[in-house]
């Protein structure tokens, strides 16, 4: 008699399964999308990718943290077809992904306070580059310049200027020295060539393509701050488990109960909503989303803003 698979096992093959229906749904959608005849039909189309693909973004968000599936192996393998989809390598993500845990409501990912020392202007054009899609474009954008432009990159996260200082680049990149460049390089590499591939193969044109990104842009980027903003002023705590219908936060798979994740960052998300401490404000995420197009505000006086937390 064949043993009986464990809790994490059977979660694995959901998470399999859900990988490969949300994978096969997006490339149709890509596909219908570049063939639609009304713009209303393309646009519906697109709307319905940009929560198929969060789907894959959050199981690509299990794998970052190992627990897509209990093997090592198929995990990672897993973790680098997902990356292709949004696209980005995965290594890459998970350099970017796991220092966030360190830096969360830090000076280096206070986004939603302006200090007296702040450029107002960079300031908001980092708040509503997250609500318009834009913060998605920098992930290809960097991963780009990763491959071509290592030194660049490099020498931004050494300097001084803004971008490496108030808008948090210097921190973000600072997880790339020491970090396996060659790999990292050739997951880009072939998440570029994954997307030239399924151009070709479906005969995708650029309209379809971009409809489908951008409404998916907007959708992520609108959920990426969201669940952080105005959140207590702590790195493993600052976060929210935000209230959405029950079908909205299945196909995110429970990505909402954000502040749960960050307690328990290696809990996989069918374990999220049993560890929701209920004594917690458990805001709206429209509320959350509507009153971020307000712009940040200013940081309160006597607010204590944590460091940089040396591990994971």
């Amino acid at each position: 008699m064949a043993p009986k698979a464990t809790a994490r096992q059977r979660v694995g093959r959901i998470n399999l399964a859900i990988g490969a229906v949300a994978g096969a749904s997006a490339l149709a959608l890509l596909w219908g999308a570049s063939r639609a005849e009304a713009w209303w039909l393309c646009l519906a189309l697109g709307i319905v990718f940009s929560f198929v693909n969060n789907t894959l973004f959050s199981l690509l968000h299990e794998a970052v943290h190992g627990v897509l599936h209990p093997s090592r192996a198929v995990n990672d393998a897993s973790g680098w077809v997902l990356a292709a989809f949004f696209p980005i390598g995965f290594a890459f993500q998970r350099v970017v992904h796991l220092g966030h845990h360190r830096r969360n409501r830090t000076d280096a990912e206070l986004f939603d306070y302006l200090r007296p020392t702040d450029r107002v202007w960079l300031k908001r054009l980092q708040w509503y580059g997250l609500l318009t899609g834009f913060f998605w474009l920098l992930g290809p954008v960097v991963c780009a310049l990763y491959v071509v432009l290592p030194g660049a990159l490099e020498a931004l996260f050494r300097g001084q200027g803004l971008l490496a200082t108030q808008a948090g680049g210097g921190a973000m990149l600072s997880g790339f020295d020491g970090a396996p460049r060659g790999r990292i390089q050739l997951e880009i590499l072939g998440s570029a060539a994954f997307q030239l591939a399924v151009a070709a193969a479906l005969d995708l044109t650029l309209a379809g393509w971009l409809t489908c990104y951008g409404l998916f842009a907007l959708n992520w980027g609108a959920l990426q701050y969201a669940d952080h903003a105005w959140s207590e002023l702590d790195v493993r705590t600052g976060a929210w488990n935000l209230r959405v219908s029950p079908v909205v936060r299945w196909i995110f798979l429970n990505y909402h109960l954000h502040r749960a994740h960050h307690e328990h960052p290696t809990a996989p998300w069918t374990e999220l909503p049993s560890l929701v401490d209920p004594a917690h404000p458990s805001p709206s995420f429209l509320g959350i989303y509507l009153r971020m197009w307000r712009g940040p505000r200013p940081l309160p006086e006597g607010a204590v803003v944590p460091t940089v937390r040396a591990h994971d």
